[in-house]
């Protein structure tokens, strides 16, 4: 641990903490700065000046990045009848109702994602309580709620990536991977931003982006100058 710690302090002394970098210096930056042995996953954190108690200023909802995540996610869908093959049709790892809910209650979490057709959310409701805090549940706003699983199925696999503002205001989201070329990566870092400018309430008031972040697994955060991009 004392090892890591020294090369983060290492690659820290890299990065200028006074300066605000366009998205492409901060990637790079990051990207030289990973410390860690494997293939380090890339991610953009946005503090927002919104108050996440009332439910007028709560931010949520998903994006496809361009160029996906580095990450095969695996797909768990609920639903019944002719649903049923057209998901497994569509590619979903995994396709039942109640006997995956039954395995969700004994503690099965081998899977990323869960999509449920609407019929079935009286019975995924039984289990909020135990994929709520894990960020399982699925929700329309989300895009996994529907009667076209195909379109979900496709999109969770093509690289869609879920956002949700925490408590203090702060989204984070994946965009790739350390071995992703930089302009890949630049391509969906501006997926995420135009997708998080747009989402701003209409109730915020003052300035809504407050600071932007690049950093990667473990790696210290370099800071986006969010005005500057166009």
């Amino acid at each position: 641990m004392a090892n890591k710690g020294k090369k983060l302090q290492e690659a820290a002394k890299l990065v200028d903490n006074s300066t605000l970098y366009s998205a492409k210096e901060a990637i790079e930056l990051a990207k030289k700065t990973s410390t860690v042995n494997f293939d380090a996953t890339v991610e953009v954190a946005f503090r927002l000046g919104i108050d996440t108690r009332k439910n007028d200023q709560q931010i949520r909802g998903a994006v496809v990045l361009p160029n996906g995540t580095g990450k095969t996610q695996r797909v768990l869908v609920f639903a019944k009848g002719e649903k049923l093959k057209e998901a497994e049709a569509a590619g979903a790892d995994y396709v039942g109702d109640a006997e995956y809910i039954n395995k969700i209650q004994q503690g099965w979490f081998d899977f990323d994602v869960i999509v449920a057709t609407p019929d079935m959310m009286g019975e995924v409701g039984k289990i909020g309580r135990v994929l709520g805090p894990k960020g399982l549940m699925p929700n329309p706003k989300t895009g996994t709620v529907t009667f076209d699983v195909t379109k979900a199925i496709e999109e969770i696999k093509a690289g869609k990536v879920e956002y949700r503002a925490d408590k203090a205001g702060i989204i984070h989201a994946p965009i790739g991977k350390v071995s992703f070329e930089d302009d890949k990566l630049v391509e969906n870092f501006m997926a995420v931003f135009e997708v998080i400018q747009k989402a701003k309430p209409a109730a915020s008031k003052g300035v809504y982006m407050k600071s932007v972040n690049v950093t990667t697994t473990m790696g210290p955060a370099v800071k986006v100058d969010a005005q500057s991009i166009k």
